[in-house]
């Protein structure tokens, strides 16, 4: 059995408490603002363009948010080197605001998930621990990506519903698409709610860098989404003067009217809540190997005008700007692919695994 870290010390105790599930989760969250408000003084806590690289951590992160010709730029980032206080934990993310609201939406969930996280990380562990003489210890079947996808999953169930009941932040008809990753040792675990997209860097058999998609772009045509749909009382349909854009409607008529949803998962957007659209995360897995270089998170302003591969080719010649220089490259393709089009809001997280 493995000693648990010392951030656990005296969580038992909170854990027994009577004092309800919402309290625990305030109590929690105030602990992880004041985690934070450290990590941003010590450089660690990045939600803005940037770079963090601290000096006991093979990692080296680079971010960069970039807004279109929509209005108000609705990406964010986040980057906590040390996450919770523990120095072998990153946490990453971007977020993807749509709707009127959007951008306020994205900044909410960028705020509250990491502390949600947190707290239920905490239970997890707690729950699959063994108490001796005043020490909390993993027992033998101890299960570090079962942790995290319970405890992401219990997350997102939670960042939910507290949009639902935000006093000021109408998310009825706004929402946000959110790509998340933890980094524990060489486990790396992605949690995706939408369509943005994580792309890993890797090296091939031959030597030569490849690009290997990690997460699905959760459109409301994939089948398995299609059919959750259809099974909610809600439809999917194209619009004239969109086509090729698959649209979630409240509605199963021949001709539906009012707003539709181009994503099958997001927080927020209650107006298809009941009709098929989920906040549940994809969660997987994968073991950082030698042969892993970096893996990019990034909006779909990215993907919808560039590549994997070139995305990857980008990123790997260029360490220290590498999200800018992806995000200006995206910015360009727009101007050129999507002539005469509003292009989209723009965000890159790239973590590079080794640092020299």
């Amino acid at each position: 059995m493995v000693q648990f870290s010392s951030l656990l010390s005296g969580l038992t105790k909170n854990m027994s408490t009577k004092n309800g599930k919402k309290r625990r989760i305030n109590l929690g969250r105030e602990a992880t603002e004041s985690l934070a408000k450290e990590a941003r003084k010590n450089g660690l806590l990045l939600t803005s363009p940037g770079t963090v690289s601290a000096i006991w951590s093979n990692n080296y992160v680079s971010a960069y948010s970039k807004g279109g010709n929509k209005g108000i730029n609705q990406d964010c980032v986040i980057v906590w080197e040390g996450f919770g206080g523990k120095e072998d934990v990153m946490f990453c993310g971007v977020f993807d605001g749509h709707g009127p609201w959007g951008h306020l939406v994205g900044k909410r969930v960028k705020k509250v998930m990491p502390a949600y996280l947190l707290h239920f990380w905490q239970e997890a562990m707690v729950q699959r621990s063994i108490l001796k003489n005043g020490e909390l210890f993993k027992n033998a079947n101890f299960d570090q990506f079962g942790v995290w996808k319970e405890s992401f999953l219990k997350a997102c169930s939670t960042v939910d519903y507290d949009l639902e009941l935000h006093p000021v932040i109408d998310s009825f008809y706004s929402g946000t698409a959110a790509l998340t990753i933890i980094r524990e040792g060489d486990l790396m675990v992605l949690a995706n709610v939408g369509d943005s997209r994580a792309v890993l860097g890797t090296t091939s058999d031959d030597g030569s860098l490849v690009a290997v998609q990690l997460t699905v772009d959760f459109k409301p045509n994939l089948p398995q989404e299609r059919e959750r749909i259809y099974k909610s009382g809600g439809s999917v349909s194209e619009l004239e003067d969109e086509p090729g854009v698959s649209r979630i409607r409240a509605s199963n008529d021949e001709t539906p009217d009012g707003p539709g949803l181009a994503l099958s998962r997001a927080f927020g957007d209650f107006f298809v809540k009941d009709f098929g659209l989920i906040s549940e995360p994809d969660v997987i897995q994968r073991t950082i190997t030698t042969r892993d270089r970096f893996v990019i998170l990034a909006t779909d302003g990215v993907w919808d005008v560039v590549s994997n591969e070139k995305a990857v080719q980008i990123v790997s010649a260029e360490k220290e700007e590498s999200a800018k220089k992806l995000v200006e490259y995206a910015a360009a393709q727009w101007k050129h692919k999507r002539r005469g089009l509003a292009a989209d809001d723009i965000s890159v997280v790239c973590l590079f695994f080794h640092s020299p």
